[in-house]
C-alpha cells in the first residue's frame, strides 16, 4: 500500500470532545484514488474500519482497533449553473470555512449554517441544520465510495431520505460507504431567512449572505462553547418530537413550554428547555457538565472517558423522562 499508515495514532485532538483515544493505525488519504487503495487494503487485511471526518459529532472511546480513516480530500470550486451556482465540496473541507468563502461570494443557501464544526464529508448523515435551514434544502447530490468493492456513484438529494437529523446514512448505508464529495446547488437572489431565533433584529436592511452568516456566528458564539477551550459535540441531544396530544398535554402544565407543530402532525419540543426545566443547566458531576449557557450542550471538563460521559448523559436523559415523560435520543455518533 504506498498510502501511509500510522501505528497507534492519538486521536486526542481529532475529536472536539477531546476524549482521549489511540487508533491502531491510521491513515489519512488525500486522493480518491488513494482512498480507494485504503479500502482495498482494509478488505485484504480484514481490518475493521472507522471513518473519521472533523470529530464534531463524534464520541471516541479509548482504543479503536482496525484501520480509521480521515479523508484528507480538501478542494472546493464553482460551477455556473443557470442562474444559480454549483459548488462542489470534497468530504475533508472544513464546513464552516466553506460556508464562510460562499457567502463572501454573495451565495445565498449556506448562510445560516455558519460555525457548524466538521467537515463536509459528514454534513449530510445528519443532514446538519440550524436557524431554520437544514442541508437536505440546498444539497444536490452526494458522491459516495462503496466500502465493499470501492465502486463510485452518486446519489441525488432526493435518494438521501433526508428527514430532521436523519438520512440514508445513517440507515440503510451505515457503515457501508464513505462520502468523498458534496455537491451544493446556491443562488445569486437574495433569500434571507431570518425568522429563526433574534436573526432579523441582528441584520438590518438588505442583508448580504455575509452579514447573515456574521449575524449567526455572532449568536452561536453567544451561546455555545467553543471546542478549542472547552470540550463539546454541539448539541448533545436532538430536540425530541411527540404526539400531539402529549404536547397537548405538557402545554397544559407548561403553557411557556417552545413547541414547534410538524408536518406529519407531531410537535417538536426543545430539548435544551427541558433539561434546563429540570435545574440541571451548568450543573458538573465528575469530568464532565451541562454548559451554563446552553443546556443542550454536554462539556467535557478534562479528565474521564467515553464510558463516563455516556453515564452523565443517561442521567440527564433519566430527569427529564421522570418530570415530563419525554425520551431524549442522543444526537453525536458512538465510533467503534
Amino acid at each position: 500500500m504506498s498510502v501511509v499508515i500510522r501505528p497507534e495514532h492519538d486521536l486526542s485532538g481529532a475529536n472536539t470532545l477531546g476524549l482521549p483515544c489511540v487508533a491502531e493505525r491510521f491513515v489519512a488519504p488525500g486522493s480518491v484514488a488513494a482512498l480507494r487503495e485504503v479500502l482495498a487494503g482494509a478488505r485484504a487485511h480484514g481490518w475493521p474500519l472507522t471513518l473519521l471526518g472533523g470529530g464534531s459529532n463524534l464520541i471516541l472511546p479509548a482504543r479503536l482497533s482496525g484501520l480509521v480513516v480521515q479523508p484528507a480530500l480538501t478542494r472546493w470550486w464553482l460551477e455556473p449553473a443557470g442562474e444559480g451556482v454549483r459548488v462542489h465540496a470534497e468530504a475533508g473541507v472544513d464546513w464552516h470555512r466553506l460556508v464562510m468563502a460562499l457567502a463572501g461570494h454573495g451565495l445565498w443557501g449556506t448562510e445560516n449554517l455558519a460555525l457548524i464544526p466538521g467537515h463536509c464529508g459528514a454534513a449530510p448523515i445528519q443532514n446538519i441544520g440550524a436557524y431554520g435551514v437544514e442541508l437536505g434544502e440546498v444539497l444536490e447530490a452526494v458522491h459516495l465510495l462503496h466500502l465493499d468493492d470501492g465502486r463510485e456513484t452518486v446519489l441525488s438529494a432526493g435518494e438521501c431520505d433526508f428527514a430532521y437529523r436523519d438520512s440514508v446514512f445513517k440507515r440503510e448505508l451505515n457503515g457501508r460507504v464513505v462520502i468523498t464529495r458534496l455537491v451544493l446547488r446556491l443562488s445569486r437572489t437574495p433569500r434571507p431567512r431570518l425568522d429563526y431565533g433574534d436573526l432579523a433584529r441582528r441584520v438590518a436592511g438588505c442583508p448580504t449572505p455575509l452579514a447573515v452568516a456574521e449575524a449567526v456566528c455572532a449568536v452561536r458564539r453567544e451561546k455555545l462553547p467553543d471546542p478549542a477551550t472547552l470540550g463539546n459535540a454541539g448539541s448533545f441531544f436532538q430536540n425530541p418530537r411527540v404526539a400531539a396530544d402529549v404536547a397537548e398535554r405538557l402545554l397544559h402544565d407548561h403553557p411557556r413550554m417552545p413547541h414547534f407543530p410538524q408536518p406529519d402532525g407531531r410537535v417538536k419540543l426543545a430539548a435544551g428547555w427541558l433539561i434546563d426545566q429540570c435545574g440541571l443547566k451548568g450543573w458538573r458531576d465528575g469530568h464532565f457538565g451541562v454548559h451554563d449557557r446552553q443546556a443542550l450542550v454536554l462539556v467535557h471538563l478534562g479528565g474521564g472517558c467515553a464510558a463516563e460521559l455516556l453515564a452523565f448523559a443517561g442521567r440527564v436523559a433519566e430527569r427529564v423522562e421522570a418530570r415530563f415523560g419525554v425520551t431524549l435520543e442522543r444526537e453525536p455518533r458512538l465510533a467503534g
